[in-house]
């Protein structure tokens, strides 16, 4: 029988089979690094997008918190102006009333009973004069009382001081002056 040598064809097989698998070895560890930088390229790519919208977005946010502290200055601002035009709103209701204090003091007034002084602390009026006799005060108190825009007459203080031939009653009178609604004032 003769004999094959086969040994030269596995060999060359052996080398053929080994070469294919260093290709293939560097050809994978090419793709891997290849994926590698790729994948790094791309993170690298998407982190800097997302810096530049979260600059942006921090630059949107100073500008609103901006805007924000400009509105609460304006809410502050129109707070006060509202504070104000109530209070000119009040006095522009109680410019009548005051006319009436004085025409109801006025007309209420006693003959022999002279102010001195008037003072106003919300509806409390506090009236200081000088009457010829404390009598002349008692009549003061009632006309204040029948007053449809004066009430709750109370004296602080009556003094009888002698000057000369005649004598004079010093006093403090007060009372509290009543807030007509608007049926009552008229058209």
């Amino acid at each position: 029988m003769p004999r094959i040598n086969l040994l030269p064809w596995r060999e060359e097989d052996r080398k053929r089979r080994q070469r294919e698998f260093m290709v293939a070895m560097a050809g994978s560890f090419v793709a891997g690094i290849l994926v590698v930088v790729v994948s790094m390229l791309a993170y690298s790519t998407m982190i800097s997008g997302q810096d530049d919208r979260n600059a942006r977005l921090e630059i949107e946010i100073e500008e609103l918190n901006k805007s924000i502290a400009e509105i609460d200055g304006l809410e502050r601002q129109k707070e006060r102006l509202l504070a104000r035009m109530e209070i000119i709103e009040e006095l522009q209701r109680s410019r009548p009333e005051i006319v009436h204090l004085f025409d109801e003091i006025t007309r209420r007034l006693p003959e022999g009973v002279y102010l001195r002084g008037m003072k106003q602390n919300g509806a409390v009026v506090e009236i200081r004069g000088v009457a010829q006799s404390s009598t002349r005060v008692s009549a003061l108190m009632r006309q204040i009382d029948s007053s449809d825009w004066l009430t709750d007459p109370s004296v602080i203080k009556v003094e009888t001081k002698e000057e000369g031939p005649s004598r004079q009653a010093e006093f403090v009178v007060t009372l509290r002056q009543v807030e007509q609604s608007d049926d009552l004032e008229g058209p």
